[in-house]
């Protein structure tokens, strides 16, 4: 099994939970995109559908344990997500609904429905989900993955065990990715971007997507600290359509913006994005108001974005929004 870095105290009381026979039939694991949350979930079903468990730990060579790795157990369901934002419709809800009520037919007698990156869940397919979520039968177990459990209503969530899932440390992050078999200055480039999230770092060796959009936040930043509003402009275009590449790039330059705010305070403190060199450069010439203003406009453009408005025109409104707060 594919090792679990910087959770060692949820993982503990995972297998606690599991050597008392006390396992939450609706779970939810939140945390940033890249922190293990899914990886963790698949655990957690391995953990519930073991043919041998060992101290509350799943075996990792039963049958069970080694369907679920490869994903063909058939009483393992991964939710499918559908239409333009990629959510979980109220369709798909009531087709699980109406299959978590046929009994399983297999050694573990359990079945398992995982639903994996539930961001912004429709609010109609979460009502839906609610009775069987507090009154599962007693075979059926729930999973859900998220950035934030607020993505939820309070009526899931008070429903559900909720767990933090961490990113690790920078070393564990290295020792994660030799044991991967990158190379060190691979490994090294991808620290010095995504420091202790190892999912990340792992995109950003094996996905050429990822490290253009790392360099066109380096290049968005580098233009807000000229103060140079047609090329920021230009670099906003070139993000296009794809939501879900403005949603990356709006994310790592709006933790960019956080980073130059701390260090206007701290010049040694810890950064979170992916540009320190540029949030330091930007800390130099902006306050820690005006990148909090900053922060509210990148925010207002994803809702705004998110709501269905047209990209290149809420980028270009974004950009003007930027340089009126840089001035």
């Amino acid at each position: 099994m594919k090792k679990i870095y910087g959770n060692d105290h949820l993982l503990s009381t995972l297998e606690s939970m599991n050597r008392r026979g006390r396992n939450p039939h609706s779970i939810m694991f939140y945390g940033e995109k890249g922190s293990g949350r899914k990886l963790i979930a698949d655990y957690y079903s391995r953990m519930i559908m073991c043919e041998s468990p060992v101290g509350g730990k799943p075996c990792g060579v039963c049958s069970a344990c080694v369907n679920i790795s490869k994903g063909f157990h058939p009483d393992v369901m991964r939710v499918e997500r559908t239409g333009k934002t990629e959510g979980y419709s109220v369709k798909t809800a009531r087709s699980v609904i109406n299959d978590a009520y046929v009994k399983p037919n297999n050694s573990s007698g359990k079945k398992v429905y995982i639903f994996a990156d539930c961001r912004n869940m429709d609010v109609r397919t979460q009502n839906t989900l609610l009775k069987i979520i507090e009154e599962p039968p007693e075979y059926a177990y729930f999973i859900f993955t998220c950035g934030s459990k607020n993505e939820f209503l309070p009526t899931i969530i008070s429903r559900c065990v909720n767990f933090g899932v961490s990113v690790g440390t920078e070393d564990e992050a290295r020792e994660a990715l030799a044991e991967s078999g990158y190379e060190k200055n691979e490994i090294e480039t991808a620290v010095s971007c995504f420091h202790g999230n190892i999912g990340m770092c792992t995109s950003y060796i094996t996905d050429e997507k990822l490290r253009r959009q790392v360099d066109l936040t380096k290049a968005l930043a580098d233009s807000i600290i000229r103060r140079d509003e047609y090329r920021l402009n230009v670099d906003f275009f070139s993000l296009g359509r794809e939501r879900s590449d403005i949603r990356n790039v709006l994310s790592m330059l709006d933790m960019l913006v956080r980073d130059a705010a701390v260090l206007e305070s701290d010049r040694n403190a810890v950064t979170i994005g992916c540009f320190r060199d540029g949030a330091s450069a930007l800390s130099e010439s902006i306050t820690v108001f005006q990148a909090a203003r900053m922060h509210m406009r990148i925010e207002k453009a994803w809702n705004a974005i998110e709501a269905n408005a047209a990209p290149p025109l809420v980028l270009a409104a974004l950009c003007a929004e930027i340089i009126e707060i840089v001035q």
